[in-house]
């Protein structure tokens, strides 16, 4: 199913990898606290926003470079797609929020 050159699974992809990295990030870095803590830190504090950004995107940016010199450039582009749409987010989040 990964192989394949698809858009939809693009899109799915880009999502779910940076769910990954981000549950990922809170365990190795703030697994002693509770999610809700996490996520009231994360509200409270823009500078960690910025913090957990980067690792978060950095998956995404693996495996779009993956799936580019795969050749798969419908999914590749629902994956920057999707990667695009979870940068602006942060940014807006962090400096609207």
């Amino acid at each position: 199913m990964l192989q394949k050159d698809n858009l939809k699974l693009g899109i799915l992809i880009g999502l779910l990898a940076p769910l990954i990295s981000f549950f990922g990030y809170y365990f190795w870095k703030f697994g002693q606290y509770t999610l809700s803590d996490f996520m009231h830190a994360l509200q409270t504090n823009k500078q960690l926003v910025t913090a957990i950004t980067i690792p978060i995107l950095l998956l995404n940016i693996v495996v779009f470079t993956y799936y580019i010199n795969s050749k798969k450039d419908q999914t590749a582009k629902g994956i920057f797609a999707v990667t695009l749409v979870y940068a602006l987010t942060s940014v807006l989040f962090k400096f609207l929020g």
